[in-house]
């Protein structure tokens, strides 16, 4: 049973990159002005352009790579590091947002000091 409770972290963490990406996305498709809308956002938080498709990137691979168990102690690593950037880059005004991605930042190395788990690709192509 303990060896399943990592994998179960793993796909709670990485669902909410995986759902937001595909909600960005969506948006982007049903919006002409969507991504446009999104640069801007970043831009009011001091963040130039480039950093709108890098977002997106970061959040879809690692996403998907922690949903599949692909070098997850990397990409959990990454995607910390992320968090962090996005909490204090977006200067996130609200103090139960910004302490939530600093949750989801300790969740993150938690599940990077226990990979690889159980139900993943790191396992799968782990040399015996």
């Amino acid at each position: 049973m303990n060896k399943y409770i990592p994998v179960l972290a793993r796909l709670l963490l990485a669902q909410l990159f995986v759902v937001v990406s595909v909600i960005q996305l969506m948006q982007f498709q049903n919006d002409p002005s969507g991504y446009e809308n999104f640069r801007a956002f970043l831009g009011a938080h001091g963040l130039v352009g480039i950093f709108a498709p890098l977002i997106i990137l970061v959040q879809t691979v690692g996403g998907l790579a922690l949903l599949l168990g692909f070098k997850t102690r990397i990409f959990a690593f990454v995607m910390a590091a992320y968090t962090l950037f996005v909490a204090f880059a977006l200067r996130l005004d609200e103090p139960m947002i910004f302490l939530q991605y600093l949750a989801i930042t300790g969740g993150l190395l938690a599940l990077a000091s226990v990979a690889p788990t159980a139900c993943s690709l790191d396992n799968l192509f782990r040399k015996k």
